[in-house]
């Protein structure tokens, strides 16, 4: 199992990524509205069904069903039913469409039985409890000789999902990866390249899945389309990711385009490798797709990558201009609260302008106690860590800032946990640990405490620093005591 979860990429709010809010509300909107309704309607049937006579006049002839047609479901039903693992039962003889023709058609409870008037009554009862088929209907269909009947179900399987967990994690990876595409490809490009990727992870899961009698559905094709279309977009250029590689798992900083390979391979390997429930070549589907449209986009030139937005939201104020010229004008006639003012004024139009962040916090560290010296050092604490120029930013101005603010630091938890994780990755441990240190005495519930000395212990293991590891053990035993880096700590 490998996935790779983009960090520190931000979505702009000055032109917010609403068609990708939009996409995961639709998704919400028909998990929590008609399927969530027609499988509170199945299991009030399913509960009848259980107390009904039906489980013992129709499970039985189905499990012998079983045997005769797919000897290992049919083991496996007898397992089933010695252990009155009825709901599981019931949803595989109601999948089984070969079965359930002879069941309607009377030819396994035949009007000889002795209990058919019993079972005839119950069974009507049953059926006119279950809901009308919904999620059915719109999911993609393996059945034997389905094909494409459906065609509208390649677009429609990918607004269904299986569970809450499938739904939530499938609109995670939407947001984290749909937010950067939308505002490079803008809405409408983006919303047809998303419905194409859908279109692509559905046709070669339907080939490879044909004859399998299951049913396709999830947002994770087309979610696969969207990383296929963001390896391509960022190319070369290294973003941090979180990632796993089965049992283990890290962060790293890669080119982008070299993930798309890695995607690649993990579908194939889960695919042969791993359990039939998830559609994996749905999700290769995607990728091929989305990598493809976007290197077409891309050579037509319609795309804005991330330096052309970057430049485009520079040039569009000239506001922004205005406040920098004055700073510097300002700053040579040695009037550096009004300057500090004024590179603030600039901060606030392009939040993750660096050099603009460097120059404010340069100018107000002049008057060390002064509002202006900490927001500038907060906002470059805050900064995406995407390179390692502004991590290097990031802790030179730590540095100066821990030297000379009054009167002392005023960092949150927040900022201290992310700081000390960054400071980890790039080996400054002298300042990872005093900063875990002070969490820990002033912070020790914090929700990113545990994550933070993971990454720092961590680091200190890989750098030979076994002692200073070691020391972070006994939190660790208490805040996450199952975790990866607990555990080897504990071997070391």
């Amino acid at each position: 199992m490998f996935y790779a979860i983009p960090l520190e990429n931000k979505p702009s709010w000055r032109n917010p990524p609403w068609l990708t809010v939009l996409l995961i509300l639709v998704n919400m909107i028909v998990w929590w509205g008609p399927q969530t309704s027609e499988e509170n309607g199945r299991e009030r049937a399913g509960q009848y069904y259980v107390k009904s006579a039906l489980p013992a006049l129709e499970l039985p002839p189905f499990v012998e069903w079983l045997k005769k047609t797919d000897a290992k479901r049919g083991k496996l039903g007898e397992r089933m039913l010695k252990a009155e693992a009825y709901e599981q039962l019931i949803q595989a003889m109601e999948h089984d469409r070969a079965f359930q023709k002879k069941l309607k058609a009377e030819e396994i409870i035949t009007p000889t039985h002795p209990q058919y008037a019993e079972w005839k009554r119950d069974r009507q009862q049953y059926e006119s409890m279950l809901p009308a088929p919904f999620t059915e209907r719109w999911a993609q269909d393996y059945g034997k000789d389905a094909g494409f009947s459906k065609p509208w179900t390649l677009i429609t399987s990918a607004f269904l999902h299986g569970s809450t967990g499938h739904l939530l994690g499938n609109m995670l990876f939407l947001f984290l990866f749909g937010a950067s595409v939308e505002l490079a490809l803008g809405r409408s490009t983006y919303l047809t390249f998303y419905l194409l990727g859908c279109v692509g992870a559905s046709a070669l899961a339907a080939w490879a899945y044909a004859g399998k009698g299951s049913y396709g559905l999830g947002a994770s094709g087309g979610v696969s389309a969207l990383m296929g279309m963001y390896a391509v977009m960022y190319r070369l250029r290294r973003i941090r990711f979180f990632y796993q590689l089965f049992f283990y798992f890290n962060y790293v900083s890669a080119p982008a385009l070299l993930l798309l390979p890695a995607w690649i391979v993990n579908e194939l390997m889960q695919h042969w490798l791993a359990d039939e429930g998830v559609a994996y070549m749905a999700h290769l589907g995607g990728l091929l797709t989305g990598a493809a449209l976007m290197a077409g986009a891309m050579l037509l030139g319609r795309v804005k990558t991330p330096e052309t937005v970057k430049s485009e939201m520079v040039n569009d104020d000239d506001r922004f201009d205005a406040h920098v010229a004055a700073a510097r004008r300002l700053g040579a006639a040695m009037k550096f609260e009004q300057a500090a003012a004024e590179w603030r004024a600039a901060a606030a139009l392009h939040p993750g302008d660096t050099d603009t962040l460097r120059a404010w916090f340069n100018t107000a560290r002049l008057q060390p106690a002064s509002e202006d010296f900490h927001q500038a050092a907060r906002r470059i604490f805050r900064l995406p860590a995407t390179d390692a120029e502004t991590i290097a930013l990031q802790h030179a101005s730590y540095r100066t800032y821990l030297d000379q603010a009054k009167p002392g630091l005023r960092l949150k938890p927040d900022d201290m946990a992310r700081l000390a994780r960054r400071f980890a990755r790039i080996r400054e441990f002298g300042d990872a640990d005093m900063l875990c240190r002070i969490l820990l005495k002033t912070a020790p519930d914090h929700p990113q405490l545990a994550d933070t000395l993971s990454v720092c212990a961590n680091g200190l293991l890989h750098a030979g620093e076994r002692e200073k590891a070691i020391g972070l053990l006994p939190h660790l035993l208490r805040l996450a005591p199952n975790d990866m880096v607990t555990r080897a700590l504990q071997r070391a």
